[in-house]
């Protein structure tokens, strides 16, 4: 089976990195294309990938596309591509975009999924969540499970959900250290089952703990990655710190520190 990816930014990539290295995809049969071609040369300079020169060349030599573009610039990385897509299996890793536009956008005779992973897809941690469009068969199901299971765990879900755990599990890296009970009650508000936002707060905090391990990257660093310019990440972080949510967990680690040192004295 022949993969492209429309996209090769920090999640493309991460996901690029991790169903190549955990062995859902040969390296020989992905395929990438980017407005900025140094993003994908750097993706084939690491893992031996190939790299296209346009959305519909990297289109025409797959099975499955990987829509991996700001929402924003969806229908611009569509424009031209005509019927290349007929027939086809595509994945959107957008966030907010809904199967009914993603159908308006690929055209007719399109197999539609909506994915929601997150970076810690890098390191084998990441917490996907998709839904379907019509038309999607067994075997699609099941392509999507393989790939997005080779770089963490997955569950499907009805669309009306799909924001819920884009602001859950697919912002919740940027949020780092938040607890965990935090995010899961955050799920459950949005309208999240109780066990599934649980499971999404787990997974989601432990990839994000394990990216930070593995690169050793600043915190703060790692945030920045995956905050983008008027982005879901940076609406949700934008209502945290109106809370003083940074503040509240400093005083609270300072708050515990004192304590400590009451009871030992």
């Amino acid at each position: 089976m022949k993969i492209g990816f429309i996209g090769a930014g920090k999640m493309a990539a991460a996901l690029v990195r991790g169903v190549v290295a955990g062995g859902a995809i040969n390296a020989s049969d992905v395929t990438v294309t980017d407005v900025h071609p140094g993003s994908s040369e750097t993706l084939r300079d690491a893992l031996g990938l190939n790299v296209a020169t346009s959305n519909t060349a990297c289109i025409a030599c797959s099975d499955v596309v990987f829509l991996c573009v700001k929402p924003n610039d969806a229908a611009t990385a569509l424009a031209g591509v005509g019927d290349a897509l007929g027939g086809k299996l595509v994945v959107s890793i957008m966030a907010g975009t809904s199967i009914d536009r993603l159908t308006v956008l690929c055209g007719s005779g399109v197999r539609v999924i909506r994915a929601m992973p997150n970076t810690a897809a890098v390191v084998g941690a990441s917490a996907t969540v998709y839904c379907v469009g019509v038309g999607v068969s067994s075997d699609d199901r099941a392509t999507v499970q393989n790939i997005f299971g080779a770089v963490g765990t997955v569950a499907e879900v009805p669309e009306k959900l799909m924001d819920a755990v884009t602001g859950l599990s697919g912002s919740g890296p940027a949020y780092v250290f938040l607890m965990i009970e935090s995010l899961a009650d955050g799920g459950v508000r949005a309208g999240l089952p109780r066990a599934l936002a649980q499971q999404l707060a787990i997974q989601t905090v432990l990839g994000a703990g394990k990216l930070a391990a593995a690169t050793g990257e600043h915190p703060a660093l790692l945030r920045e990655a995956v905050t983008s310019p008027g982005g879901t990440t940076a609406a949700g972080l934008a209502v945290l710190e109106s809370f003083a949510i940074r503040s509240a967990l400093a005083e609270a680690v300072a708050a515990a520190a004192d304590r400590a040192a009451e009871m030992g004295s």
